[in-house]
């Protein structure tokens, strides 16, 4: 654990969340290659991306501070005492979509085109920032004598134990969580990764919250504020799997998406038949058939090839 800076005030957290971050914005372009999707559309979602980040980071503070106001409202509102995941992914997404409609009709495709790769994006990206939680010490379990208990430096985490590395469990989720979803969707060509990562996300981090042991708030009962946003994240899952099955049954195919159409096998030519050996006339369709008198295969030939094997045997 390195909850001290390493150099410049730099620690190990922040460097943590810029590789994420930085795993994110090459998933995003690596796999749009792979899918084709429009060079536009990829780099609107990245510069959406970076103003999303940046302003998501607020929105994790401000969510974090109101919840601790919430649950202690004697201390007063205050910015800077924390930072909560989910509160910067909603407010993140917010500010994606409000861009997003302001620059859509500029680039080729549609949201619903980039969506199966952004869960790729977020749950890599994820991963990294719950490393960086462990390095910091926040964001524990409750103590525990197991072998996966972590003893973390500090007066209070001395009275308090061993701990669950909640942070490690859920970083090893994602990482499991990310490969599921690019298997998903770079081999099966399954577009549903969205509702895929709200509902698994959303249900491992309900239940993760029992064993986490940092103070997150109360609002109803015994169950955190992440716990509620979780079961959001249920609920949109459902939604975004109706809205986006709408969408592709609505899409207009390709023409390189298109199944060629199979092309009408050529007719048959029908000619008038003479048999050379029985002399009954008949209708032959095709080049050769049996004459339906004598049973002789008969060939058709061109007028011009009989003529000019006759003019040869004269």
């Amino acid at each position: 654990m390195l909850p001290d800076p390493l150099f410049l005030n730099v620690h190990m957290y922040g460097i943590m969340i810029a590789v994420g971050i930085l795993f994110a914005f090459l998933v995003l372009f690596r796999y749009a290659k792979v899918l084709k999707l429009p060079p536009k559309l990829t780099d609107l979602v990245y510069y959406d991306g970076v103003v999303s980040i940046l302003l998501g980071f607020g929105f994790a503070a401000l969510f974090q501070a109101t919840y601790n106001y919430i649950e202690h409202p004697e201390n007063g509102f205050h910015l800077g005492e924390g930072i909560t995941f989910l509160g910067g992914i909603i407010g993140g997404t917010v500010v994606y979509l409000i861009v997003w409609m302001i620059f859509r009709k500029k680039v080729p495709g549609s949201l619903y085109d980039i969506m199966p790769v952004i869960p790729c994006m977020i749950t890599v990206g994820h991963a990294f920032g719950r490393i960086g939680c462990f390095f910091a010490g926040c964001c524990y379990g409750k103590p525990t004598g197991c072998v996966l208990g972590v003893q973390f430096p500090g007066a209070y985490f001395a009275r308090l134990g061993k701990v669950h590395p909640t942070q490690l469990y859920e970083a090893a989720f994602l990482f499991v969580l990310f490969g599921v979803l690019s298997w998903l969707l770079l081999k099966k060509k399954f577009q549903y990764t969205m509702t895929v990562y709200l509902a698994s996300y959303g249900v491992f981090r309900f239940l993760i919250e029992f064993v986490r042991y940092d103070d997150r708030g109360k609002l109803f009962g015994s169950l955190s504020p992440s716990q509620l946003w979780s079961l959001v994240f249920l609920a949109l899952a459902v939604m975004v799997f109706f809205l986006q099955r709408r969408y592709l049954k609505n899409k207009p195919v390709c023409a390189e998406e298109a199944p060629a159409a199979e092309k009408p096998a050529p007719a048959l030519a029908t000619h008038t038949m003479i048999c050379p050996s029985c002399g009954g006339k008949f209708e032959l369709v095709g080049e050769a058939a049996k004459c339906p008198f004598c049973g002789m295969e008969c060939v058709w030939k061109a007028p011009d090839t009989q003529s000019a094997d006759e003019n040869g045997t004269k």
